[in-house]
């Protein structure tokens, strides 16, 4: 691969994970749920001293342990490049929710235009995520050594990888806040809805990407 090309990618690489996190925090900003992956972070963020971004950094550093245990000899030393990502990913959380920390919607219709706000710019982080074809999220990355393992397709993966976190957030919403915590309509929306919009922008950019990375 050429220099100037990996410089390319490394960007749209560092582009998108902000792009990302600026979604996270619009949908925190709505509070009508986070999406699947961010659920887990947000929920311990609500009942512990920890910010969203260290919560999703652990997260992450526990989604690679469990990719080296389910690959074991398989598991690829490169994959550890997953690390330096959920940093740079889990600062960059941060760095966004203090940004929009001012924005607070009036009313319902303004708290649902935030998490379509928050959908469509994780949706478009994912896509450049993944046009970048450089390093996988860890949450990515987990779903994927699920599927090499179990020989099951990668989107049947990460849907049950998605499940596992929105499972995980309810329990632990309802033992430490005794509600549904970041658990509600706008993570059914994120669910059904940051897939088709990703696919849709990988369409529109899948010419660029074959002619520039």
């Amino acid at each position: 691969m050429r220099r100037e090309h990996l410089v390319l990618r490394i960007a749209v690489l560092v582009i998108g994970l902000w792009i990302m996190a600026l979604g996270v925090a619009f949908s925190i900003a709505a509070d009508l749920g986070t999406s699947p992956i961010s659920s887990v972070p947000y929920t311990i963020s609500l009942f512990s001293p920890l910010s969203v971004g260290v919560v999703t950094i652990i997260m992450h550093v526990v989604f690679i342990v469990l990719q080296i245990v389910i690959l074991r000899h398989e598991y690829s030393p490169a994959q550890l490049l997953q690390l330096p990502v959920a940093f740079v990913f889990g600062f960059m959380t941060d760095a966004a929710v203090y940004i929009l920390g001012p924005l607070e919607p009036s009313n319902y219709a303004e708290s649902v235009l935030f998490c379509f706000i928050g959908i469509v710019l994780v949706a478009i982080g994912v896509s450049a995520e993944v046009s970048s074809d450089t390093v996988p999220l860890a949450g990515e990355g987990l779903a994927l050594a699920i599927s090499r393992k179990s020989g099951v397709r990668f989107g049947t993966a990460k849907v049950s990888v998605d499940c596992s976190l929105v499972a995980i957030s309810l329990i632990l919403s309802i033992i430490f806040l005794h509600s549904l915590g970041g658990v509600r309509e706008g993570t059914l929306l994120a669910a059904l809805l940051v897939g088709t919009i990703a696919r849709f922008f990988n369409r529109v950019i899948s010419p660029l990407r074959g002619r520039y990375l």
